[in-house]
């Protein structure tokens, strides 16, 4: 077997050549490359680099592109993904939250503005045509017969908007995404919403409504999620309009993860 050029390897791997396209191109085996990257010390590609980069380079198709699941197949993934976390130990999802932390930390000023920016834009649309969560509900509700009025203004004193009010059980439901319990536009904005929020539930208590409060830790709406949130929301819908509660229990939070 003839001499390999080792600094012609190194020069086309890193600029994205695979081992396997180059051991095809110097007669070799992929382990005979890699053993002449590891010893000039190059580190590999993991397998998601490879394939990301085998994607971008036009030499594979992506495994999922164009694939059109039924609605059994998204059910179970979305399962899959739900049971793993649940079995996930409290260690390594505290380490998966910190994590999320430091990428937020770790970001430039202007990559924390332009995701701020689209969180915004996200905001101002949810505030204008409802949050998918609450158009979720709120078809749910009404497929079971509840009136359901979104985005009601002027209930209790103050710019307040409910998320969905339920008139005929005196019941408001309240849908809470991330800018409401994480730092997503600073602390001291997290500090502010954290206030309006407690100032709010208290004002509807004292008006004679339930609130139902959910803290919706989700990143994307699946078919597993909207399972669990139904199931919890329709539970306690169900068990207000069974027996109203007392004063002291008008508060119910629920929390989606």
């Amino acid at each position: 077997m003839k001499n390999i050029d080792e600094a012609y390897v190194i020069k086309n791997y890193t600029e994205g050549q695979s081992t396997i396209s180059l051991a095809k191109e110097l007669n070799t085996y992929p382990k005979k490359i890699e053993r002449i990257l590891k010893k000039n010390g190059q580190s590999l590609r993991s397998r998601s680099e490879s394939q990301t980069l085998a994607i971008q380079n036009g030499r594979a198709k992506h495994p999922t592109k164009g694939l059109k699941r039924t609605e059994e197949e998204k059910a179970k993934i979305s399962m899959g993904v739900e049971k793993a976390w649940k079995e996930m130990p409290e260690e390594a999802k505290e380490q998966f939250r910190q994590s999320a932390k430091n990428r937020w930390d770790n970001m430039s000023p202007e990559k924390r503005r332009e995701m701020q920016e689209k969180a915004g834009r996200a905001l101002r649309l949810a505030c204008l045509e409802g949050s998918k969560q609450e158009k979720f509900l709120k078809n749910k509700l009404e497929e079971q017969g509840y009136d359901v009025v979104m985005h009601k203004k002027g209930l209790i004193e103050g710019k307040f908007e409910i998320d969905l009010l339920l008139p005929e059980l005196n019941t408001i439901i309240e849908v809470d995404g991330p800018q409401h319990f994480l730092p997503l536009f600073g602390e001291d904005k997290l500090a502010n919403t954290i206030k309006m929020d407690i100032i709010k539930n208290g004002l509807l208590i004292s008006k004679g409504f339930c609130v139902i409060r959910i803290k919706y830790l989700c990143k994307n709406m699946n078919k597993s999620v909207e399972r669990k949130l139904w199931d919890l929301v329709s539970t306690e819908v169900e068990a207000v309009k069974d027996k109203f509660p007392p004063k002291d229990k008008r508060f119910i939070e629920l929390e989606i993860k």
